[in-house]
């Protein structure tokens, strides 16, 4: 068994829903040397988030862009935390709702997604920067 952990960032984009399949294996090349195992992707940041959803149709980002706008929208009276913007409670709340890290099996050197599946950064800030992730593998 063997462990292996990189940090790197993710580019800055605006805020939506993007695909960062292969941004994140471009940054892991490592990852062939394992046959199987697992791979915890994190992200450190709390106005965004990780998720796996539909890779090939660009309107389920926009979809789920809208939705999660609509679910949680800026601007709202009972919001105290607005120090750093009309859009940072929000954030917050949609970063915790799809979570800060996902598990995906290895498999001959591989992320052994579904063939419909893709990693998204779920940004949701309207200028939330570049994002730090943090890969760890753990497998043979």
């Amino acid at each position: 068994m063997e462990i292996f952990q990189k940090e790197f960032y993710l580019k800055a984009r605006p805020k939506g829903f993007h695909l960062v399949t292969n941004e994140i294996l471009q940054e892991i090349p490592e990852l062939k040397k394992f046959s199987s195992g697992i791979a915890n992707i994190f992200i450190k940041h709390t106005s965004a988030s990780l998720t796996i959803n539909e890779n090939a149709d660009p309107d389920v980002r926009q979809d789920m862009k809208s939705f999660t706008d609509k679910m949680v929208p800026e601007n709202l009276p009972y919001f105290v935390h607005t120090m750093e913007g009309p859009d940072d409670m929000p954030a917050h709340i949609k970063s915790s709702l799809f979570g800060s890290s996902i598990i995906i099996p290895l498999t001959n050197g591989n992320l052994n997604l579904g063939s419909w599946q893709g990693i998204y950064l779920c940004e949701h800030r309207n200028n939330g920067g570049r994002r730090k992730i943090v890969v760890t593998i753990i497998g043979n």
